[in-house]
């Protein structure tokens, strides 16, 4: 049998087999399919455009602050962190220690073994699709404004040279957490970065991700004597653009810590 059509291929060929029998159609089908995966193997396919911010930061992004190194040992133990962990929405007025600030960004996605980069918190195919901002407004040490975290040096990496409390909270629904604390995480996402291995099916892992590492920062604030919360009640488009997120990354949390008023 006798057939004429036009195949376009993956590489972005086109091949128009005409009057081909139909074994000759097969072996076209399987010869081309080869050219496609050799290409894509050699980097022959073009890369989409966009910001190249879809790479887990490694090791050559600057740091502006460098943080103190996280410890390992504690007062408190796991079980009474699990007991005494509660959502704090008041704080008093006191500052943090930068000590106190690099255990809770530590904990949420600090680097436990550099080999292969592991972190604080687990994640699907260790492909760690999560950033973490901080807006900082009375950190003992460090100058208001808001910082991206840089796992890999254990640094801060300044975005915004200014106070953005304020705004924040109106973002967040005036939630008054968010205008009285001395700091404030945000969970990032960039999605593309779990999807492109489990396609839509990654986003649910990314949400559990983001669970796994804000619980870390709950449990990590109760053994530091401080308070959190997890807010997701937020403008998206607002917080990001109010935290100098990249393009790729959509918000998920934020967490004001601070010291419960009661100490």
């Amino acid at each position: 049998m006798e057939r004429s059509f036009v195949l376009r291929t993956a590489a972005g060929m086109v091949v128009d087999s005409w009057r081909l029998r139909r074994t000759e159609q097969v072996l076209l089908c399987a010869a081309l399919g080869l050219v496609a995966l050799s290409l894509a193997a050699c980097g022959g396919q073009e890369s989409p455009s966009g910001p190249a911010s879809t790479g887990a930061q490694d090791g050559t992004t600057e740091v502006s602050v460098s943080l103190p190194e996280p410890r390992l040992h504690g007062p408190l133990s796991v079980e009474e962190a699990l007991a005494r962990r509660r959502s704090v929405r008041e704080y008093a007025d006191a500052s943090l220690t930068i000590a106190q600030l690099s255990q809770l960004l530590w904990s949420a996605q600090g680097i436990t073994e550099r080999r292969h980069g592991l972190r604080t918190a687990p994640s699907a195919g260790a492909l760690y699709p999560l950033e973490v901002y901080v807006a900082v407004e009375h950190v003992d040490g460090l100058r208001t404004g808001v910082y991206r975290y840089v796992p890999r040096q254990h640094g801060l990496q300044l975005v915004l040279d200014r106070s953005v409390r304020r705004q924040l909270c109106r973002d967040a629904l005036s939630q008054s957490a968010v205008a009285d604390a001395p700091a404030t995480l945000a969970f990032a996402a960039v999605f593309a970065r779990t999807t492109r291995k489990y396609g839509e099916r990654g986003r649910r892992y990314v949400y559990m991700e983001v669970g796994h590492a804000a619980e870390n920062v709950y449990l990590q604030a109760t053994a530091l004597g401080l308070g959190t919360v997890v807010i997701g009640a937020f403008d998206d488009g607002s917080v990001k653009r109010r935290l100098g997120m990249l393009s790729d990354e959509e918000p998920l949390y934020l967490m004001p810590v601070g010291r419960p008023p009661s100490q």
